[in-house]
């Protein structure tokens, strides 16, 4: 990462007259790429994973803080979108919170990973169950355990509550579930907090949810005895997490104001914000 930062920086130091030296050292009131803000203007549009709201939301303001001329927006449309508007153009910046796949990147896209986030199992506050394995997790999901009472539990019949398809939270689970188009869904929902209502609102329900929009309604249980956390997300012993990127075309180049909020986001200026904002900030 630390490589990923260099190189970045220096990128931004030969971004024309709207950078300033590139010696100074960035803080909370400077993007990382240097921008002077009384000259970078225009507009950011950005769009994609609903699950990286509370940090876009988080580090757009701070940008925009420091460069008062510069108006950056966000759509929470899910992954999918955002791919497909970084891969049309209708979209400066794409947020996907997965890894791209392999015919994504065929086609000329590329991820820049700014955080990362542990994927949560979550179940209704009144369930007594507190851990899981992953191979509860996998069976509780595909249909193969259909009480709770088989993990411990009440005896009382398994809800499953998760995200539309094309979700990058329903992909990350389960990719690393091993549960790709098998799950048995109750209900599939287009956003976390639809799936943090449908669980709170529900005593036999467990769903899955960024760890950043993990509240008190509900309860997160632990993985094999790990428990979702930034230390534990970064170290990876927490076995379910993923990316939060942002998605660009590779032969097309970016506005000066894109490109400055992508170098900003990649910074260690942005750390402190992606980590109040309840995310992991990469090592």
């Amino acid at each position: 990462m630390k490589i990923k930062r260099a190189l970045t920086f220096l990128t931004a130091c030969t971004l024309a007259t709207t950078l300033v030296a590139c010696g100074s050292t960035p803080d909370a009131n400077t993007t990382d790429a240097g921008a002077d803000a009384s000259s970078l203007s225009g507009s950011v549009s950005l769009g994609g994973s609903t699950s990286v709201e509370k940090v876009i939301g988080a580090l757009s303001e701070s940008f925009m803080e420091a460069n008062p001329s510069v108006d950056v927006s966000y759509s929470p449309t899910g992954s999918g979108a955002g791919i497909t508007g970084a891969a049309e153009g209708t979209l400066d910046l794409g947020l996907s919170s997965r890894a791209l796949k392999d015919e994504e990147t065929a086609k000329g896209l590329t991820a820049t990973t700014f955080a990362l986030d542990g994927i949560a199992i979550v179940v209704n506050l009144e369930n007594p169950v507190a851990d899981l394995s992953l191979e509860q997790i996998k069976g509780l999901a595909d249909g193969t355990i259909t009480n709770w009472k088989e993990v411990g539990g009440n005896d009382a019949p398994v809800v499953l509550i998760g995200r539309e398809a094309g979700s990058g939270t329903r992909d990350g689970f389960e990719s690393i579930v091993d549960v790709k188009d098998q799950c048995k869904y109750e209900q599939e929902l287009t956003s976390t907090g639809a799936v943090i209502a449908g669980v709170a609102a529900n005593p036999n329900a467990f769903g899955y949810a960024s760890l950043a929009s993990v509240d008190e309604t509900i309860k997160a249980v632990t993985v094999d005895g790990v428990a979702a956390t930034e230390e534990t997300v970064q170290d990876g012993s927490y076995q379910i997490q993923r990316p939060f990127v942002l998605v660009t075309k590779k032969d097309a180049q970016l506005s000066a104001p894109a490109q400055a909020f992508l170098d900003y986001a990649v910074s260690d200026a942005a750390d402190d914000l992606i980590a109040q904002a309840g995310a992991v900030p990469m090592k």
